[in-house]
């Protein structure tokens, strides 16, 4: 797979995670409890780093929620969890982060949304404390535009020129440039107050797709922050998967985004690890990283009458799911793994030849035998009732016979 050139940007240090161009694209997450509720947001964050969140953003908006931070953290290493906790800020940052130092030192960065604070008006002493904050704990700040609270001073302003001028711009273009000036002045600002160049990371974030590639192909133009990409609210399911996917897809692949999140609606008790898992799954897709061994099946059709193939798709996905968390430890270069299962002779055997394990289950009237293939060459014929045993076992054998040597090689090179 051809390797994506990635925009250069500078490095910023999250806690232990590092952003921009010479570091991986990193998965972030959000928190959906009462920040003030710490044993629940302990607990989802724990839920969302085990999922694969690699940062995690919770929400720090009264003195309940600026209280608890620091026992958040401190929880979450008690767990040995030590993922970077980002702050979001709206409207009263200025006064949580003032009135309660021992939250501003936990958070590993501070999100601020430059159309709730006060730059863009007669003065900006609200964004201005919050930076000086950052610049006293050391701490970098995403500065976080959003087109459903953009800085209506600058957007009015500029839509004024734009009706002025003799060829006046669509509202959609004016409404972008102000994003993307709002998102590039107030860095400067920062940078006038003191915070470092390489402590900075801008987002313009909307809920149509065509304006976030549009948006952030501007601003990686004009800059070299790092970017954080993401659909501000992507939607539920399918449409907030799709939506994400179709959005984040072509800038990815143009080497735009360091950051990124699938902002999606649970479903009402869902688990919040499904954005984790749906920015894995598109990241993974493009071949810019791995996360989980991947299986390829096949849709079914009239060749494919049982349903069988079906259910050992789906019993081999949640057993490579659940398998994970040990083998990620355990069997490193694991999640790069390719199975294949098939459901007819049609595709079945040519799938299979390419994935690392790969099972060509019988179709209609076809014998009823399911050729296994390694790595490109047939290994075994199963049949019976214990196929699913059977093809579990030979993973769990090719896992460890491959895995398990490549972890040898490396405490032998270690030592």
């Amino acid at each position: 797979m051809p390797e994506i050139q990635r925009r250069k940007t500078v490095t910023v240090k999250i806690g232990q995670v590092k952003v921009g161009s010479e570091a991986p694209v990193v998965v972030q997450s959000m928190t959906n409890t009462d920040t003030a509720d710490a044993a629940s947001t302990i607990q989802q964050v724990a839920e969302l780093v085990e999922a694969g969140s690699e940062i995690v953003r919770v929400t720090v908006n009264n003195d309940a929620a600026a209280r608890a931070l620091p026992h958040i953290v401190e929880g979450l290493a008690k767990r040995d969890i030590n993922v970077p906790i980002i702050g979001d800020f709206h409207y009263n940052g200025h006064l949580l982060l003032k009135k309660y130092p021992a939250c501003a030192r936990a958070l590993a960065k501070y999100r601020i949304n430059p159309g709730n604070v006060s730059i863009g008006r007669k003065d900006d002493d609200n964004f201005r404390t919050m930076i000086e904050c950052a610049v006293e704990n050391q701490k970098p700040v995403r500065i976080g535009v959003n087109w459903g609270s953009l800085d209506q001073a600058l957007l009015t302003r500029m839509m004024d020129e734009n009706s002025k001028r003799p060829d006046p711009l669509p509202a959609r273009d004016v409404m972008l440039e102000a994003m993307c000036r709002s998102a590039l002045d107030s860095a400067a600002a920062a940078e006038r107050y003191g915070l470092r160049h390489d402590q900075i990371i801008i987002s313009g974030k909307v809920s149509g797709v065509r304006d976030l590639i549009d948006v952030y192909q501007m601003l990686a133009a004009r800059c070299d922050y790092p970017l954080h990409l993401g659909l501000t609210e992507a939607g539920m399911g399918m449409k907030g998967i799709v939506a994400s996917t179709a959005g984040l897809t072509p800038l990815l692949l143009a080497g735009i985004g360091d950051t990124i999140r699938v902002s999606l609606t649970p479903k009402p008790g869902a688990s919040r690890t499904e954005e984790v898992l749906a920015a894995q799954q598109i990241l993974q897709s493009l071949g810019i990283r791995s996360f989980a061994p991947q299986v390829t099946a096949c849709p079914g059709c009239g060749r494919t009458t049982s349903t069988f193939f079906q259910e050992l798709a789906q019993q081999i996905q949640d057993y490579l799911r659940t398998s994970m968390p040990a083998w990620r430890a355990q069997y490193p270069g694991v999640e790069e793994l390719k199975l294949a299962v098939m459901g007819c002779v049609v595709n079945g055997p040519g799938e299979s030849k390419h994935a690392n394990i790969g099972i060509s289950l019988p179709g209609t009237f076809e014998e009823p035998k399911a050729p296994v293939y390694v790595d490109g060459r047939l290994m075994t014929t199963l049949r019976g009732d214990t196929i699913v045993q059977d093809f579990k076992k030979i993973l769990d054998d090719y896992v460890r016979s491959r895995y398990g040597s490549r972890e040898h090689e490396l405490e032998t090179t270690t030592v």
